[in-house]
Order: structure tokens, then sequence, then C-alpha cells
């Protein structure tokens, strides 16, 4: 991240958007955030300077005209971070099927209207990140949380779509014995090196037992 980048966090609220919210703010970026209720981030606006809009991620025509207040204030799109998600609680004989049929599209439905339209932006400007929000459910199913699960498993699904589509990903390491013609196609070991040190002293609260560590620019 870098100053004079702007970010879109959908699906905003008090908790992890409004961390990334606050972390994208002190390092310099524009900050726009989308809810369906744009005045409950009021507090969150005056604290990080951001910006808001009102925002149903399951409408088409509402995420299009996000993207199209984005697109008249100029200047590019560097990160999109899709973080809604609905959840219908309950044993499966006693759900009702509308509240699921919400949730499964607050939670995959809303992050495919997203990604699509940061997709046609970022492939057009050469550069961008689209990041969804998982969860365990995203691997496994939970009793009396079927629809959580429907929906993270889907979302998953997804963002490993795009990263084929978009941004093929695998490639070994650099080495003096072991270089390559095209940039960026090996792993830089210093990078590495970086992201296992941020592993040792990550905070337990947020642990996390696996990485992939890829370039960007091959296949897999």
């Amino acid at each position: 991240m870098a100053a004079g980048e702007r970010a879109l966090i959908v699906g905003a609220g008090s908790g992890l958007s409004a961390a990334l919210a606050r972390r994208c703010a002190r390092e310099g970026m524009e900050v726009v955030l989308a809810a369906r209720d744009a005045q409950k981030l009021a507090p969150l606006l005056a604290e990080t300077g951001a910006t808001a809009v009102a925002c149903d991620a399951t409408r088409p025509e509402d995420v299009e005209r996000l993207f199209a207040a984005l697109d008249a204030k100029g200047g590019s799109l560097d990160l999109v971070v899709y973080n809604a998600s609905g959840r219908a609680r309950g044993a499966i004989i006693e759900l009702d099927p509308a509240a699921v049929d919400n949730a499964i599209r607050v939670t995959a439905f809303g992050g495919f209207l997203v990604a699509r339209q940061a997709a046609q932006r970022m492939v057009k400007q050469g550069h961008g990140t689209i990041l969804f929000t998982g969860a365990s459910a995203s691997v496994k199913g939970y009793a009396r949380s079927s629809s959580f699960a429907m929906g993270k498993f889907a979302l998953r699904g997804l963002a490993q779509s795009l990263a084929r589509e978009l941004q093929p990903i695998d490639g070994g390491i650099a080495s003096p014995q072991r270089t390559a013609n095209q940039p960026d196609s090996l792993l830089d070991p210093n990078a590495i090196a970086e992201s296992y040190l941020a592993l040792h002293h990550q905070q337990r609260s947020a642990w996390a037992w696996e990485i992939e560590l890829r370039p960007w620019v091959e296949n897999f």
C-alpha cells in the first residue's frame, strides 16, 4: 500500500472493515466505504477521513452505481475488499428458504458483483488487488450454520477462480544458480524471509497456520 492509492471496502461496519479502514488511512490511502446503511459509518468517517456510499451489494444496480461514483472521481482503484456476509441460523429442517437465499446472496453473490466491477477496472489499468473475507466455514461446515457455510464455500470458490483467471500464480525460488528471463517469475528469497518473520511475529488472536507465497506471473 502507498499514499495516493485508493481502497474500497464493501460491507463496512465496526469490526474488521473498520480496522482495515484505519490501516489504509494510516498508509495515506484514500478510503471509500460501502454499506447498506452508510449513516452508521459517521464516527469511522470522522476518524479516518473516508467517504461512504450507500450500497446493497446483492443488487447489481447498486454495485454499478457504486463503481460509477468511483469512476466519476477519477484515479485508479487499487484495493477492493469484500467484507459483507449473511447468515440464517438454525437447523436445516427449520430454516426459512427466503432467509437462506438472502444470506447466500449477501455472502457470495454480492462478492461476485463487486469482484466483477473491480476486475473490469483493474484489468484495464493493469494492476489492483481484490480480497474476500473468508471464514473457517469456507472449508468446514458447522451444525446449524449451513447458510453461512454455503455462502463462504461459494466465496472461496470465486476467489480461486478469479486467481486462475486474472492472476496465474505458482513458481520456484530464485538463486544465483536459478534465474529467469521474465521478471518476478521466481520468488525473491528476501521477500519470503519477510513473510516468514511476519508469520513468526503474528498475533495469536489472528493466527495463520498456513500461508501460500507465489510469484504473480506463473500458472498453477
